[in-house]
């Protein structure tokens, strides 16, 4: 009896953890984007250019931040 508490406790946990696909797809998203950013700032001495680039980059990087914190909550 024991054991067949054992195996359903197992197996109601199992089911109850939550998928954290989304969480690692956008933290892996956000971790290359820095990455390729931090090259192009390094070989473009003048990266961004214009006021309307560095506001893209800055509103996309929020937008990445937000997503991998919001998933990383929902997730759990």
């Amino acid at each position: 009896m024991l054991h067949a508490l054992l195996v359903l406790a197992a197996e109601t946990a199992e089911e109850s953890e939550p998928d954290k696909t989304l969480f690692y797809v956008l933290g892996g998203g956000l971790a290359v984007f820095a990455v390729l950013l931090a090259a192009v700032g390094l070989t473009k001495a003048d990266f961004p250019s214009t006021d309307g680039q560095a506001r893209g980059v800055m509103g996309l990087t929020a937008l990445l931040v937000v997503g991998a914190m919001a998933a990383a909550v929902i997730t759990g």
